[in-house]
């Protein structure tokens, strides 16, 4: 398979790439599905398990990393969304791997599992094989792939796997208001025909754990503005994705072009970067900057890193937003500032 270009590319029809699809199973498969948990990874994975139910002998939902937002843990328990907890050993136990919402580099957890389908909307990556890839990066969301899988096979989605549906795509596209596609709109369509709102209301609503309005009270006292940049560090987390509200909080302040969050987790730095996307390519920034360090990625308007402390030869106790700044000045000066920051006058 060609995998410098998308895999949308390859197929004359819809029906014929899911064909394509379902001839790479059978009934003895046992198949794992494997993700990060987010809210479009969990509704994509629940999609295609209704997709192979009777298709094979076993399909098992495993996520690689603890649910830990408080909306996602939400979501999982009242749309009973089956999950199995990932380790190594649980390899041996499937036949067949599916990867959802997400590619082999963008995890250590999925690089040396041999997948038999990767389906997914990020940017492609390269440096690995699949015999079947679907990766349609202009999609808002790896749901609005699996509603037309469903759409295509005539499946009608039942008001659990609607709402997570519903769900992943209003999450990854930011309520449409980024990185939406007229496919989107359309599964968005579709699809709230059978979705319950006062479910999807109950998921929405549980943003955030009384124990976590601390960190908010940390971000506003650190925050700093270098013109319409916001940057803020918070120190040790519970969890980055304490880190992610703060850092969509900010996004929605007024003349905030650019928003770099930070915190410490287990001796790493994770950083949240989020954009207005006009222009701006905060998955590219962040790549350049940080692909040698550690993790890094993203889309256009969102990015996230997790860098070793020890790599940056800094202590955690000595990070704060001033080094937060000079973290991306320095490294900024090493890159084609114009390519990312091009359009900010302001400094």
């Amino acid at each position: 398979m060609n995998r410098d270009q998308p895999s949308d590319q390859k197929f004359k029809s819809n029906k014929a790439r899911v064909q394509c699809f379902l001839r790479l199973f059978d009934k003895k498969d046992t198949v794992l599905i494997l993700f990060w948990a987010d809210p479009d990874a969990i509704a994509s994975a629940f999609a295609l398990k209704k997709i192979l139910q009777g298709r094979v002998s076993k399909i098992t939902l495993s996520p690689v990393n603890e649910i830990r937002r408080l909306n996602n843990r939400v979501m999982v328990e009242i749309l009973k969304i089956p999950l199995v907890s990932f380790s190594p050993s649980i390899l041996k136990d499937h036949s067949k791997y599916i990867l959802v919402d997400s590619q082999p580099p963008h995890r250590e957890e999925f690089k040396d599992i041999p997948f038999t389908a990767v389906i997914d909307h990020h940017p492609l990556t390269s440096g690995w094989k699949t015999p079947y890839m679907d990766v349609r990066q202009n999609y808002g969301a790896t749901s609005t792939i699996l509603y037309e899988y469903l759409r295509t096979l005539k499946i009608k989605p039942n008001v659990y796997l609607a709402t997570a549906l519903i769900y992943g795509l209003k999450t990854d596209t930011d309520n449409f208001r980024k990185s939406a596609q007229l496919q989107d709109v359309l599964a968005f369509q579709n699809l709230f025909k059978r979705m319950n709102k006062h479910l999807l209301n109950k998921i929405e609503s549980s943003d955030l754990r009384r124990s976590e309005l601390r960190y908010f009270k940390i971000a506003l006292e650190n925050l700093k503005y270098k013109g319409d940049r916001a940057f803020t560090y918070l120190g040790k987390v519970s969890s980055a994705d304490v880190l992610v509200l703060v850092a969509d909080f900010l996004n929605k302040v007024f003349d905030t072009s650019w928003v770099f969050v930070g915190g410490e987790q287990k001796r790493n730095l994770i950083l949240i970067v989020r954009c207005d996307g006009y222009r701006k390519d905060a998955g590219k920034l962040v790549s350049s900057l940080f692909k040698n360090l550690g993790k890094a990625g993203g889309h256009k308007e969102k990015a996230r890193a997790e860098i070793p402390f020890e790599k940056l030869a800094i202590d955690p106790e000595d990070f704060s937003t001033s080094r937060l700044i000079n973290l991306f000045g320095r490294h900024l000066k090493l890159q084609e500032d114009k390519k990312f920051f091009s359009e900010d006058k302001t400094s």
